[in-house]
């Protein structure tokens, strides 16, 4: 088949979402040609997916006729042809396409090349006596992945795939012969969920939303005892190619505890040390990754803080969780999730509340008044708000960087909330007496982290993209009558 040469760069649509055509420049003379297979800074700006591919595959074909497929793969591959040529052909076998079952055909010669997205299935006939076919992976094989391969049948009639040689003179493999017709396909599923600290309040809490959205069976979970990301002996058990997202939900969250030695230690381990872990593998692998941070990255000196604020945090704690932010950003694909005052199913501020407010209500009990600080402003952020905005924020595919998150409404204090509290509670509001946070801890015993006066976040960003948390005293009246 004769090649077009000195043909432009140039991409073209398929009707398969993700799955292109690239024209290739060939060069040749007398002695033969020349062309670049994959020229990573032409082809990424002609829209092409920047991949890190790590293995090249060649097939060669003795015969015209040998047909091969249909396959789809967990890994996204470039094909192209070294020699001879193929009539190509494509179905798309991702679970929940919109184009579900489409198929596209086209003729491979060393001028073209194409892209193929996870779970479109690949197959091919070779249309020259040998016939090279080759293409690049941004996977390795593990038994793992094996087990998510997706086949159809290339002679199945609902595809109507024209091939140019007759299937029954090809020459076939068994299996292939055998692959099932397209209403029986198991469908691919998505790459994979992983949510570290899932035994936390927020980890609970996207379980849950995981759950109520069918999508548990794409979603793994893990904490310290199974997986500890801040040991980088441990990532050698993680088959990494598995997963599209990694939703780091793992935390220190001891504020005054990080103040000490040993606190120290663990808060730089768990805040800094394994999202910087999190960050290179998930840039090896070119995973998405969301980390959760914290209005403790700024000093509260401004009475709103944008996500573009210099980082200035005052304590251990805060520290830890800026150097954490710092190694997420340099990740290609992440999202850091900032939020303040975080409510949700596990100890937290309103459930201490809630009980100090029925031990004031207990005519037995001795205690009559609770003192809560009423210098440091901010609103709270509920976990399932949490939840929902990160996978608001995947299913988007919104811009990768800095996203502040935490419930609407205007700011209020500590002693707001509690408050708050108190009256949903028992209406004994009036038991809680505001003071300052250097009376609160005058008499405190060990070190005292300092704190943010301002925690307010600014929610224009996030806001701007669709999503928009509650007024926080909605929803801890909502909160509230789940502990009643």
């Amino acid at each position: 088949m004769p090649i077009e040469y000195e043909k432009e760069l140039k991409v073209t649509e398929t009707g398969i979402p993700g799955l292109e055509v690239i024209d290739l420049a060939v060069h040749g003379d007398a002695r033969g040609w020349f062309k670049e297979n994959w020229q990573r800074e032409k082809m990424v700006a002609l829209g092409v997916p920047d991949k890190r591919w790590v293995q090249n595959n060649l097939s060669f074909n003795e015969k015209r006729g040998a047909t091969r497929g249909v396959h789809a793969e967990p890994w996204d591959k470039l094909i192209s042809v070294a020699t001879g040529s193929v009539f190509g052909a494509w179905v798309d076998l991702r679970a929940g396409s919109a184009t579900y079952g489409r198929v596209y055909t086209c003729v491979l010669d060393p001028s073209k090349a194409i892209y193929v997205p996870r779970g479109v299935g690949n197959s091919y006939q070779a249309l020259e006596d040998g016939t090279a076919y080759a293409y690049l992976v941004d996977a390795h094989w593990s038994l793992e992945q094996k087990r998510t391969y997706t086949f159809v049948n290339l002679a199945d009639p609902d595809l109507a795939i024209g091939w140019p040689i007759p299937l029954e003179e090809c020459e076939i493999s068994e299996a292939d012969r055998n692959h099932p017709l397209l209403k029986d396909v198991k469908p691919m599923l998505p790459r994979r969920t992983l949510v570290t600290g899932c035994d936390g309040q927020l980890g609970r809490a996207v379980r849950a939303l995981a759950e109520e959205r069918g999508m548990s069976e794409t979603f793994d979970f893990t904490d310290v005892g199974d997986f500890d990301f801040s040991d980088p002996e441990q990532y050698g058990k993680v088959d990494w190619p598995l997963y599209g997202t990694v939703i780091n939900c793992g935390a220190y969250t001891a504020v005054d505890r990080a103040e000490t030695q040993e606190g120290r230690v663990a808060a730089w381990r768990a805040n800094a040390t394994g999202p910087a872990l999190l960050s290179k593998a998930c840039a090896e692998h070119g995973i998405v990754l969301v980390h959760i941070s914290s209005d403790y990255v700024f000093d509260g000196t401004r009475e709103v803080h944008a996500e573009d604020e210099p980082l200035s945090p005052l304590s251990v704690y805060g520290q830890s969780k800026a150097a954490g932010d710092l190694a997420v950003s340099t990740c290609p694909r992440h999202y850091i999730l900032r939020s303040s005052w975080v409510i949700g199913d596990g100890n937290n501020f309103v459930r201490t509340m809630a009980r100090l407010s029925d031990r004031c209500a207990d005519p037995d009990d001795d205690l009559n008044e609770v003192t809560v600080v009423d210098d440091q402003v901010g609103r709270l952020t509920f976990t399932d708000d949490m939840a929902g905005a990160i996978l608001h924020l995947l299913e988007t595919g919104a811009p990768y960087g800095a996203y502040n998150l935490t419930c609407s409404g205007e700011p209020a204090s500590w002693a707001d909330v509690a408050r708050e509290v108190f009256d949903l509670r028992n209406g004994n509001g009036a038991a809680v007496r505001p003071v300052s946070t250097a009376e609160y801890y005058a008499a405190a015993e060990g070190p005292v982290a300092p704190r943010p006066r301002f925690s307010t976040l600014d929610l224009d960003k996030i806001g701007a993209l669709g999503f928009t948390a509650g007024d926080w005293r909605r929803s801890l009246l909502e909160y509230h009558r789940g502990l009643l």
